[in-house]
Formats: C-alpha cells, structure tokens, sequence
C-alpha cells in the first residue's frame, strides 16, 4: 500500500471513531434527558391530581353547606345546628319506638297471719272452790250481810298458800282495789284476762313482766274489804273480751 493511500484509510478510520463516539455520546445524552422529562411529567401529573382532589372535596363541601344552609332556612336552624344534628344522628343508636309489652300485674301478697293459740287455764291456787260465779243470779255475802252478786269464783286456800298464773301471759295491773284488796291481773291471748284479788303480798311480779303458766304472782291473804268475814281464800276472775264470765267454763280442774 502507497503512503498516500495508507494515510487515507488511516484518516477514514479515524473518522469512524469520532461518529461512533460522538453517536454514544448523543445516545446516553438522549436517554438522560427522556428520564429526566419523564420523571417531570410524573411529578406534575400527581401536582395536577392532588389540586384536582382538593378542588373536588371543596365543591363538595360548599355543596354539602349550600344544602344545610337551605334545609336550615326551611325549619329555621343554623348550619352549624344542622351540621350538629348530623353528627348525632349518626352516632346515636336508633331507639324503637314500639311500646314494650306490658308486664301482667302480680297478685298482692297475702299478708300471713298468725293465729295466736288458744290460752289453756289451771288452777291459780290449790284449793277448793268455796263460792261459785254469780252474774245473772245473787248470793249472800256476810259480810255485807246482803244478797249480791259475784263475778269470779272464791277458792279457799291457806293464807301465805301460793298463787300461780293461770296461763301464759302478760302482767298489766298490779292495784289495791277497794273492794276486792291487793289485786293481780294479767291479759293472755284471744282476749281473756284473769284476775288474782284478795292477795296478801304480789312482790314475785311487775306491771309489763311476761309469766308462763304456773309462774308465782304472790300469796293468799286477806285483804278484800267486801269479803273480810270469808275464810282465807283467793278470789279469781276470768274475762274475755273485758265481759266477765264463769272461770269453770275453761279453768282444767
């Protein structure tokens, strides 16, 4: 090969380098720009939908108060009245309005009543029944030396012998009565009442003491004026329901 031609192909190669480097060079320099312009429009795409967003949710709400204003305007509330009753429709629970079911009334207890027992009497005093009871007829008295009538019953009895309750019950008098002298009387159940008279001591018992049956009240004395020329004994009555009856009827002998 000639030197001239040499050099020409030598120049030819030259200039191949230098185009294909210059094209790398426009190449990358193209692809750097296209990422960069992509990158750009990304982000204003986004910018766009974000301003888009906000411009939606605002016409919304100027919607949504436009609304209020003018439902308001029609039942004469604020939109901030309406905006309130909003919000608590929305969190309170829905209440029924259906009237529960009545419930049926329940029957009125029966009051328990206790029945009080019957008052079983014995004897106050050991002894023999010497005058008998006499309402509705009359008996001599020597003392008084008259016929009178006698509303108990004279058991004779030793002085100092002991007089006994005649049933359980509740000491209500303790008295010296005129005619009939150191007094006892108790009241039991059903309304009976007994009464102990011509006492000559009463210190075993006091005014609202409870006694059982045969519980001590005293000793038999001699202290009723109206039967003073008796012989010892103890006059006993017997009441029910404050009307004096035969102490026999109930007395178990």
């Amino acid at each position: 090969m000639s030197r001239k031609n040499y050099r020409r192909a030598n120049n030819f190669k030259k200039l191949m380098i230098a185009s294909l480097i210059t094209l790398v060079i426009a190449i990358i320099a193209f692809i750097v720009a296209y990422t960069s312009y992509s990158n750009k429009v990304k982000e204003n795409l986004q910018s766009d939908l974000l301003k888009a967003n906000d411009l939606t949710n605002m016409i919304a709400n100027q919607n949504s108060e436009s609304l209020l204003e003018e439902a308001a305007s029609q039942i004469g509330k604020s939109v901030e009245e309406s905006k309130n009753e909003q919000i608590v429709e929305t969190i309170e629970p829905t209440i029924s309005t259906e009237s529960p079911t009545p419930e049926p009334p329940k029957a009125p207890e029966t009051p328990v009543v206790v029945e009080e027992p019957m008052p079983e009497f014995t004897m106050p005093v050991d002894g023999v029944i010497v005058r008998e009871f006499a309402k509705e007829s009359l008996l001599f008295s020597q003392t008084l030396d008259e016929w009178v009538t006698h509303l108990g019953i004279d058991i004779k009895a030793d002085k100092t012998a002991v007089v006994k309750a005649s049933a359980k019950g509740k000491v209500i008098a303790i008295k010296n009565d005129p005619r009939y002298g150191l007094t006892v009387v108790i009241e039991h159940t059903k309304g009976f009442k007994t009464v102990y008279s011509n006492l000559l001591t009463a210190e075993y018992v006091s005014v609202g003491q409870s006694v059982e049956a045969g519980q001590t009240l005293g000793t038999v004395g001699n202290t009723a004026t109206f039967e003073i020329l008796d012989e010892y004994h103890l006059h006993f009555e017997m009441l029910e329901n404050d009307e004096n009856i035969d102490p026999n009827i109930y007395l178990k002998q």
